[in-house]
């Protein structure tokens, strides 16, 4: 495999339809929020893009068969508006090379099936205080108003968006296609379901359709009783090396 390509196996016909995209980056917010999507949906698998970018592993299922690493694209069609395409995967490209090739790759997809406005999907470096808030960048000053519209916050000017989430806003506009970027607040290091569902929340509200998100509470619970784990274990070493620390203070080291 010498390039990047896309191998369709389902023939769709979309209406007007809108690209989302999630992989997997800060929080592994775009990734849960596809995987949601895809769980909640039920859409249609269409295609895998492969791509010699990837990390140069392959992946073993519980019968020992293995396969390569991929992105993977399914169909929605929804009967109360746009239709959906979604687009997640394994792993962002490792190269900068090719995150450009990966992104051009879906934005010819995105343009061969009519796609006019795509939304991409991460996480934004941030403690949250209470509920994260949902940063926005959008090429299209309609679809930011949506976006604001539906509770998000615009960006801070001057930020970078890196990976596939921010290539597609710049590359876009050569395939004459409107993109946004929805960013959740996450401090990055744990699965962050909580950025995941503000996320959801805004994109359901900018284009209008029907999501139900009570299933992500189980998930952002398990991930709250994960991260009090970790403190209470972080506040136990931190107590057993200042213990540590006032035992060597007590001995006295002669030096002759």
């Amino acid at each position: 495999m010498k390039e990047t390509y896309i191998k369709e196996f389902t023939e769709i016909a979309p209406n007007n339809p809108v690209l989302i995209e999630g992989l997997p980056g800060l929080g592994l917010v775009g990734k849960i929020a596809l995987r949601y999507l895809i769980k909640t949906l039920k859409p249609k698998k269409i295609a895998y893009l492969y791509s010699p970018h990837f990390p140069y592993f392959v992946l073993v299922n519980k019968k020992g068969n293995v396969r390569l690493l991929r992105g993977s694209f399914y169909y929605y069609q929804n009967t109360k508006g746009q239709d959906i395409i979604l687009f997640t995967g394994d792993s962002q490209s490792q190269t900068i090379e090719g995150q450009y090739e990966i992104t051009d790759a879906m934005l010819s997809f995105s343009e061969k099936h009519g796609v006019k406005t795509i939304a991409t999907i991460g996480g934004y470096r941030m403690e949250p205080k209470e509920k994260p808030k949902v940063y926005i960048a959008a090429t299209n000053q309609d679809i930011l108003q949506k976006a604001l519209d539906a509770g998000a916050t615009l960006s801070t000017s001057g930020s970078p968006i890196v990976g596939t989430a921010g290539l597609i806003l710049g590359l876009a506009k050569f395939k004459r296609i409107e993109a946004i970027c929805l960013l959740g607040e996450t401090c990055g290091y744990l699965p962050d379901p909580q950025a995941a569902k503000a996320v959801l929340e805004v994109l359901k509200d900018t284009f209008n359709f029907d999501l139900d998100l009570k299933d992500l509470d189980e998930e952002i619970t398990k991930a709250e009783t994960m991260v009090s784990k970790l403190q209470a274990i972080e506040e136990k070493r931190a107590i057993q090396a200042e213990e540590t620390r006032k035992q060597d203070d007590k001995k006295t080291t002669y030096i002759s």
